[in-house]
C-alpha cells in the first residue's frame, strides 16, 4: 500500500499503432484484383509459411505463422503473394514521417508497429484521442492504408486497446477503467501469456483477468518465477516502461527452417556450424556485447524448446558460439523427436520484461484530456 505521503505521478499519454495486416493490405493497395479477395503474403511451396493473411482470409482461420498447406485446407481459394519488402518499407517510412508530426518520442516495434509518447503532443495541447485519430486520418490520406490504435497511459494497455477492433480501430483505455477492463479480459489475451502458460493458469483456476487479480504477487511468483510477478503487474495495470526512441537492442539472432526435418545429432551439429558463423559476423557488425547464448529448436509437431546458458564474458568469435552451442544442442529436452527450425542467439542482460513500480491511487482528475 501507497502512504499518503508518496507524491503523485504524471500519468502518461501513450498510443500504440498497429498497420492493419500490413504486407497483405499493401499488395491489395497496389493490385486492384486482389482486393475483396483472401490472399497469404508467403509461399504456398514446400515448407512456406503465411507471412500476413488478409482479414478475408482470416475469417477462414488462416493466421500469421501457420504452415501454407494446412492455410490452403482451411481455404481452398487462398491466394498466396510473394513478399515486396521494398514497398513495405516504403509504406513504414511514409507512416513513421505521420508519426513524427504528432510526437517526439516515438518507438517503431517493427516496420507496421510503434508506440507514441503524446503526453505533450508536438501540434500543441490537445486530447490523446483526438491525436490518434488524425493520425489514422493522415496514415489512410498518405499511404491508403487503415491502422488501429490504442490509447491508454500504459503501453501495455495501449497495445491491447489496438487489438480490440481491428481493422480500422480506435480504442481509449482511461484510468479510471483499466482494472475493470482487465478484470473482464480472459487470460489469453494479457501479454506473454501463450497456450502453454494458460493452461497452467487454467489449471490453477485462473481463467480471467479478475481471477488473476484475485492472486497475490507471491503465489504467481511461487507457481511461475519471475514471469509471475510480470503477470501480476499487469493484471493491476501497473507498466512503467516509458516509450523509447532509441530502445537499445537486447538481443540478436539467426535461425533455418530445413528442407526436411532433422532428428541425428550430428545433422543437426552439422546444421549449427554455418549458423554460429552467421551470427558471429552479425555481432561484429552491429557491435552488440551479450553474455547470454540461446538455442532454439521448432519440431515437426511446431512446438517449440530451447536452451541458455549464460557466463561472464560476452559471446562474440565463432569458435565460442559453436562450441556452447553444440554443448546445448546435446543437452536437447526431447533428442527422439524430428527438428524443422534451429536456431542460435545472443541476449544481454536485463532482456526480461524490466521491473516497474506500483501504481499511485487515481483520481478523475486524472483522466481529463483522454
Amino acid at each position: 500500500m501507497w502512504s499518503a505521503g508518496h507524491e503523485r505521478r504524471a500519468l502518461r499519454k501513450i498510443i500504440h499503432v498497429d498497420l492493419d495486416a500490413f504486407f497483405a493490405a499493401v499488395e491489395q493497395r497496389d493490385d486492384p484484383a486482389l482486393r475483396g479477395r483472401p490472399i497469404a503474403v508467403g509461399s504456398a511451396r514446400g515448407r512456406g509459411v503465411v507471412m500476413t493473411a488478409s482479414y478475408e482470409a482470416r475469417v477462414f482461420g488462416v493466421r500469421s505463422a501457420m504452415p501454407s498447406a494446412r492455410a490452403l485446407r482451411l481455404c481452398p481459394d487462398l491466394l498466396f503473394v510473394p513478399p515486396r519488402f521494398e514497398a513495405y518499407r516504403a509504406a513504414s517510412r511514409t507512416v513513421r514521417e505521420v508519426f513524427a508530426r504528432f510526437a517526439g518520442r516515438v518507438e517503431p516495434v517493427s516496420l507496421d508497429e510503434a508506440y507514441l509518447d503524446v503526453t505533450e503532443p508536438l501540434p500543441g495541447p490537445m486530447a490523446a484521442v483526438e491525436v490518434a485519430r488524425r493520425i489514422k486520418a493522415e496514415i489512410v490520406a498518405e499511404t491508403g492504408l487503415t491502422a488501429s490504435a490504442g490509447v491508454s497511459f500504459n503501453r501495455f494497455l495501449a497495445k491491447l486497446a489496438s487489438d480490440l477492433r481491428k481493422p480500422d480501430g480506435l480504442v481509449v483505455i482511461r484510468p479510471e477503467q483499466a482494472l475493470r477492463f482487465l478484470a473482464g479480459l480472459p487470460i489469453e489475451r494479457f501479454h506473454g501469456v501463450g497456450p502453454v502458460t494458460a493452461r497452467r493458469l487454467r489449471a490453477l483456476g485462473i481463467t480471467t483477468g479478475a481471477d488473476l487479480q484475485a492472486r497475490t504477487e507471491h503465489e504467481l511468483t511461487a507457481a511461475f518465477g519471475r514471469a509471475g510477478s510480470f503477470y501480476w503487474r499487469m493484471a493491476q495495470a501497473q507498466d512503467e516502461r516509458p516509450v523509447e526512441p532509441d530502445r537499445p537492442r537486447r538481443s540478436l539472432s539467426v535461425e533455418t527452417t530445413f528442407a526436411r526435418d532433422l532428428k541425428a545429432e550430428a545433422e543437426l551439429a552439422a546444421a549449427l556450424a554455418p549458423l554460429a558463423h552467421e551470427l558471429a559476423g552479425r555481432l561484429a557488425r552491429a557491435g552488440f556485447l551479450g553474455r547470454t547464448l540461446a538455442l532454439k529448436l521448432r519440431h515437426a509437431d511446431f512446438s517449440i524448446v530451447g536452451r541458455r546458458v549464460t557466463r561472464d564474458a560476452p559471446y562474440l568469435a565463432e569458435a565460442d558460439i559453436l562450441s556452447t552451442g553444440l554443448g546445448l544442442l546435446a543437452r536437447r529436452p526431447r533428442p527422439d523427436q524430428a527438428v524443422r527450425l534451429l536456431g542460435l542467439g545472443v541476449a544481454s542482460e536485463g532482456h526480461e520484461p524490466p521491473g516497474v513500480q506500483l501504481a499511485l491511487p487515481l483520481t478523475a482528475g486524472d483522466s481529463a484530456g483522454w
